[in-house]
């Protein structure tokens, strides 16, 4: 393990990397057809990923959090994007480990929205100031081709306070689908799609995944970048077996994909689910439809509103290494899955400077402060649900949700207050990637949606970082 200055060292020499990275960028093309000439990604091997997770005192941790921070406000700004999550349907095909709305968990009450009951979810969120909503739900074949489609143009119609449509941007998280199915939702507008890879270990992916395919998975997310779409992705953290390296590969993996936005969180356990049962201990949870259950680790990936597929794809990320979770989830991690997931944000915005991170509802479940803590550490993006009441409390990948009963009407101003808190401000725009356009895809639509404004902000120098010697050094709330 290296020592706190070496550590410090590393970091100001990845910052400047950064700073060289967001130059070349800032007069040219983003992404080019080149893989290796990719140039929205900032290299690192494997030892520098590995040796970034694991800072070796407070202080060194404090100073990664901080040059995270510094790092987004100059390639992303200090806008949070608000994303208004819809969770239409709770049932899914899937029998995941880890996920509550498993196929088998019979003590789940299930529902399915209609058509317009979630377009008129997606009109009250524009009204109270939302431009983008996240349509999420479980791998449900019920809603074919026709009706997301369906969904997708009315949503795309809806009229923002300047009366023209269009400007409401629609992420979908439907999980795997048939590529063609991709490509029509697309043609019907759809600008983004969400399909988190949970893991890059294809061995833990295959236990935690029975009736799945990681090589199935890369594939439909390289059908989304083909096709157009604003790519997200991301991994759960904490999870049983998992490693330091294992959180590195997630990483890794995250920068070959290139994404636009990648979702974060810890691994919390569902009482209803194998995973849980295993009793690695930790926290206990109680499911809607009845009793608890064995509790697992701490921390699961958030399904709708931090950028989790549904349908056997929600979760956070996990991270591994030498000695074990303090709250004994089962993952090989040097800390506990909300500290390990801090730093994977924070490392994950070093190596992708411009791509949006939520700060995930996950986080704020396990850790009270956990989103604010997350936006000082590289997120810029908060995705509340706005799922109608009725139906929200059954959308249960893990137990116990924050913000579960709070109106609708509430949430906006309540995060916008957050938000101003940290001395951030909320964005009025839809939020697309700073790194859109992309080029055409090979057979979707070449429409290219409005790139963020913080792509024409006057680039922010960095200020100092802090060193292993300051005195003052930044703090994140607990």
């Amino acid at each position: 393990m290296r020592t706190e200055a070496a550590y410090c060292e590393l970091v100001h020499d990845i910052v400047d990397r950064t700073t060289d990275a967001l130059a070349r960028v800032n007069d040219g093309p983003v992404r080019v057809n080149v893989p290796e000439e990719r140039l929205t990604t900032v290299p690192l091997n494997r030892e520098e990923l590995v040796t970034l997770l694991t800072p070796p005192t407070a202080t060194a941790e404090q100073i990664l959090f901080a040059a995270a921070d510094q790092v987004r406000r100059k390639a992303v700004g200090d806008a949070v994007h608000l994303r208004a999550i819809i969770e239409f349907s709770n049932h899914c095909e899937r029998g995941c480990w880890y996920c509550g709305l498993r196929r088998f968990n019979h003590k789940l009450p299930r529902y399915r929205m209609t058509v317009d009951e979630v377009v008129e979810a997606a009109q009250a969120a524009v009204a109270m100031g939302f431009r983008t909503v996240v349509l999420q739900s479980g791998e449900d074949s019920w809603y074919d081709e026709r009706t997301i489609c369906t969904i997708i143009r009315r949503i795309k119609a809806i009229l923002t306070p300047t009366s023209i449509p269009g400007q409401v941007a629609v992420t979908l998280s439907l999980g795997e689908r048939p590529r063609a199915e991709y490509a029509a939702f697309r043609a019907a507008g759809a600008d983004r799609y969400l399909l988190k890879h949970e893991t890059a270990d294809p061995a833990l992916y295959r236990r935690l995944h029975p009736d799945m395919s990681f090589e199935n998975r890369k594939q439909c997310l390289g059908w989304l970048r083909e096709l157009g779409y604003q790519v997200g992705s991301g991994n759960i953290v904490g999870l049983p077996g998992q490693t330091v390296s294992t959180l590195a590969e997630d990483i890794t993996l995250l920068a070959e994909l290139d994404v636009e936005m990648a979702g974060i969180g810890p691994y919390i356990a569902h009482p209803e689910t194998p995973l849980a049962k295993l009793a690695w201990g930790g926290v206990r949870g109680s499911s809607v439809g009845g009793d608890g259950g064995v509790g697992g680790g701490r921390g699961s990936g958030d399904g709708s509103d931090d950028g989790d597929s549904g349908g056997g794809s929600g979760g956070g990320d996990g991270d591994g290494g030498s000695g074990g979770d303090s709250r004994g989830n089962g993952a090989r991690l040097p800390a506990d899955a909300v500290t390990m997931t801090l730093r994977t944000v924070a490392v994950t915005r070093l190596l992708l400077p411009l791509t949006h991170l939520p700060a995930t509802s996950a986080l704020g479940t396990a850790d009270p402060q956990g989103r604010q803590r997350a936006l000082q550490a590289g997120a810029n993006v908060v995705m509340p649900d706005l799922t109608p009441m009725r139906y929200r409390r059954y959308y249960e990948i893990y137990p116990n949700k924050i913000c579960l009963f709070e109106d609708p009407r509430t949430c906006f101003s309540c995060l916008s207050r957050m938000v101003t808190g940290l001395g951030r401000y909320v964005a009025t725009d839809p939020g697309h990637s700073p790194k859109w356009p992309p080029l055409a895809g090979k057979d979707g639509d070449s429409r290219q949606s409005d790139p963020d404004p913080a792509r024409g902000q006057e680039q922010l120098p960095f200020t100092n970082l802090p060193t292993a010697d300051s005195k003052r050094l930044p703090v994140t709330s607990h």
